[in-house]
């Protein structure tokens, strides 16, 4: 079992312009602990504000009270005294100390002999022992240590292995590691000390930060850090999301980990933080389990083959087969399904093919959006052809009203006319109306002019436009659907023409 220790409200919070509210420490700690079910949370570091003092307080009480006081951990530092009171007086039991794991830091940071860097140590840890605060250590800049200066790792650790402490933490706090070396060097910290208890702590500079922690957890180390979404300085950490799925199905060990709770819990954080995870991030990004192309939603038709281990459903998320130009018939097909619509096969041609025609215009057609498409096609399949908008050119000029060419097409004999108008369409209106007063036909009236975009459409979503007329009379309705809504109004009247020139003019159609 590997534990794992998330680090999002401390490390985290170090990501650039992010700061987590009391309340919001609060609630995502809850997450963390019952929903994800991690083995240990680091919720803040010490001595950093009273507005952290209160937040962690407020944390520490829930946490006794549901019983998770000894998960919750607080860093600090080699300070004789004061992390530690300051940590007691939040009601924390938990210090991770932070310690130098390389000789440079030592040297120049604490201007310190090695010998008198311990000597402060032990004195912060026997007076742990007397508070009854449980000590882990951060080994900081270990990673360096162990490229430069071996000798003065292995020294700290003789000398520290057989103090009161529960872990021995080696944070790549420079995202330095590639994968060979954070397995030699985790595989000659647990060779030389096979009884301590090490976690590994990534930082993702190189974009190793899950490789990293892949190796080192196949060196043997018993704990790995994460963040909710790789949150972090710098670079970020490694993510929580990637990190168990790499635990789970490369290395084929366990965690306590309920997966189905990541991206309830990474989408909170993402509002909370501000920080948005990127549309193809591993496991939690919005199009990761989407398929595009048509071959792929064919081929899970046919015994799943485009599936493998990383199941949408595991994460609480759904296989989703996006609509557009490459998605073809079969994507179609398996969105129809989720729908509960069945075609035969020449209306499917015709929807397949509106899907793509609309996918060249947007970038993808929402599931939202297909009904009204079918129906668009079926209505319009349904349609006589008298009349035909040929092509139409649109113009705006700065200070200039809207200018619009329009060729016409009735009964086989072809009409051209320019106008202009106080928008596009009223353009377009104005010179078919002229094609019309020139051929002594008569036209409707325009009642009502209606935009809808389809439930979870986006600005480049499709749209319907829907035309209401009044003709000798009688009232009915068209539709038009596209990309753009001036196009979506040529279409909806294209059909009032139609409707008119065949003298079928059904009340209140749509």
């Amino acid at each position: 079992m590997i534990e794992i220790m998330d680090t999002t409200l401390r490390d985290g919070e170090q990501t650039s312009g992010v700061s987590f509210a009391t309340t919001e420490k609060l609630s995502i700690a809850k997450l963390l602990l019952e929903e994800l079910r991690v083995d240990r949370i680091e919720i803040a570091s010490a001595r950093v504000s009273e507005g952290e003092y209160a937040s962690v307080k407020k944390v520490a009480k829930w946490a006794k009270d549901h019983g998770h006081i000894d998960k919750v951990e607080v860093l600090g530092f080699v300070d004789g005294k004061t992390s530690l009171e300051w940590i007691q007086n939040a009601g924390c039991k938990v210090l991770n100390l932070l310690c130098k794991g390389s000789e440079n830091h030592c040297k120049y940071q604490l201007r310190k002999t090695p010998e008198e860097h311990l000597a402060d140590i032990k004195q912060v840890l026997a007076y742990a022992r007397e508070m009854n605060i449980d000590v882990n250590i951060y080994l900081e800049d270990w990673s360096n240590g162990m490229r430069n200066s071996e000798d003065y790792v292995f020294y700290m650790i003789d000398n520290l292995k057989d103090e009161f402490i529960k872990r021995f933490m080696l944070p790549d706090t420079l995202g330095i590691l590639n994968p060979t070396e954070t397995l030699q060097f985790c595989m000659k910290m647990i060779g030389r000390y096979p009884d301590l208890h090490f976690d590994f702590h990534a930082h993702n500079d190189y974009d190793l930060a899950v490789a990293n922690v892949y190796e080192a957890v196949k060196a043997g180390v018993k704990g790995v850090h994460v963040t909710i979404n790789g949150l972090g300085e710098r670079a970020g950490n490694a993510p929580l999301s990637s990190t168990v799925a790499v635990i789970h199905d490369q290395l084929k060990k366990k965690t306590r980990i309920d997966e189905s709770k990541i991206n309830t819990v990474s989408k909170l954080v993402e509002s909370y933080s501000g920080i948005r995870v990127p549309a193809n991030k591993p496991v939690i990004g919005d199009n990761v389990f989407t398929q595009v192309a048509g071959i792929h939603a064919d081929g899970d038709n046919k015994h799943n083959l485009y599936f493998n281990d990383l199941l949408p459903e595991r994460f609480g998320r759904e296989r989703v087969y996006a609509l557009g130009k490459t998605s073809g018939r079969a994507n179609i097909l398996k969105n129809l399904q989720q729908l509960g619509i069945e075609l035969d096969n020449e209306m499917m041609a015709l929807v397949t093919q509106r899907v793509i025609e609309l996918g060249d215009k947007k970038e993808m057609v929402t599931i939202d959006e297909l009904p009204y498409i079918v129906t668009d096609v079926i209505k319009s399949a349904n349609d006589q052809h008298l009349i035909k908008i040929l092509n139409y050119s649109l113009s705006i000029t700065n200070g200039l009203r809207p200018m619009a060419s329009v060729k016409l097409e009735i009964r086989g004999e072809v009409y051209e006319q320019s106008a202009a108008g106080d928008g596009q369409y009223h353009a377009v209106s104005k010179a078919l109306y002229k094609i019309y007063k020139s051929l002594n036909k008569p036209t409707p009236e325009l009642l009502d002019y209606e935009v809808v975009i389809p439930p979870g459409g986006k600005t480049d979503a499709i749209v319907q436009t829907i035309i209401t007329w009044q003709y000798e009379g009688k009232t009915f309705k068209t539709r038009g659907l596209d990309g753009d809504q001036t196009v979506a109004a040529i279409k909806a009247t294209e059909k009032m023409l139609n409707i008119i020139e065949s003298g079928d003019i059904p009340v209140k159609q749509c």
